[in-house]
């Protein structure tokens, strides 16, 4: 989240803790996630060198929030992706790539929880979440296809193919789609029987 005003500067001593300039205290890692959240923006800085070491410290919170119970977030498939890319010729497109994808999710955000919230609304979980899924990947899956070939337009046939590969081998997961339908469905029951109780 942009803003125009200066982002808060925050201190990291030897001894590890992190000084907000701003309210003139210590603070934790926990502290600056909530920062993050809230959409203030900061930079960390060594504070014998002078090093900005923000983003190191920002990877070190999503490294405590992915060892948290039900927190993960980041699939283990794309961590590994993530991975081979380091010193790969794909390296320097990256970056770009994955700011633009994000941008793009958190634009649509709103709009994915208001589909949501109609599929889910009123009595069992029916075709209306599962299209509403689907047309949201499908949606996702155009917009990183076209970061991916703004970014690299000598990619876009490989891309394109890969994506008819995807659409032949969604046709033969059609298990995997009824077992999330399934998983859904008890997950709705549970939330009517925890409704319910209350």
């Amino acid at each position: 989240m942009a803003t125009d005003k200066e982002p808060t500067v925050i201190k990291k001593y030897a001894n590890r803790r992190l000084y907000h300039t701003g309210t003139s205290s210590y603070v934790t890692l926990e502290d600056l996630a909530g920062l993050v959240r809230g959409g203030e923006d900061f930079v960390v800085y060594d504070a014998k060198s002078g090093e900005d070491i923000t983003r190191p410290v920002l990877a070190q919170i999503i490294f405590d929030e992915e060892s948290k119970d039900g927190q993960n977030l980041l699939p283990i498939a794309f961590l590994r992706q993530l991975i081979r890319f380091y010193g790969d010729s794909m390296q320097a497109l990256v970056p770009r790539y994955l700011e633009f994808s994000m941008d793009s999710l958190t634009k649509d955000q709103g709009q994915f929880r208001e589909q949501m919230t109609k599929a889910f609304a009123g009595g069992p979980l029916g075709s209306g979440a599962m299209d509403a899924i689907q047309a949201q990947t499908r949606a996702n899956m155009a917009i990183f296809t076209e970061a991916f070939r703004v970014f690299n337009p000598f990619a876009a046939a490989a891309a394109a193919k890969a994506q008819e590969d995807s659409a032949a081998a969604g046709a033969a997961k059609g298990d995997d789609l009824g077992e999330l339908k399934r998983e859904l469905g008890e997950m709705r029951d549970r939330l009517d029987k925890l409704a319910k109780t209350k």
